[in-house]
């Protein structure tokens, strides 16, 4: 089991990583991000929701109403600035993971 504490600020950078590669919808990325993780991020609407909705307030991502299976679905792309964001970020984790293995390792 992850301390949550540990996933503060990185969740939005794993949102838009999965939004990186295709659109989504809310619960495609909840499972996605389980299964990737082998059930390590477990997260629940309650927190992914709000979290799409301020990454939309910052133009990271966008979304829009697409009816699939004869269900209303809400969508969610990424924007060229959510692009260089989660580049950012990326760079940001890289750092930060080598420098936590060179310590951790002696």
């Amino acid at each position: 089991m992850i301390d949550k504490s540990m996933l503060s600020g990185s969740m939005a950078m794993l949102v838009l990583k999965l939004l990186s590669e295709r659109e989504m919808y809310g619960y495609e990325m909840i499972r996605t991000l389980r299964d990737r993780s082998e059930n390590v991020f477990e997260l629940k609407a309650g927190t992914l929701y709000p979290l799409l909705h301020s990454l939309k307030k910052k133009k990271l991502l966008t979304s829009y109403e697409k009816e699939t299976e004869g269900k209303t679905r809400i969508y969610y792309s990424i924007t060229p600035v959510g692009r260089v964001f989660v580049k950012e970020k990326e760079e940001m984790w890289h750092t930060f993971h080598h420098a936590v293995d060179l310590v951790m390792e002696g």
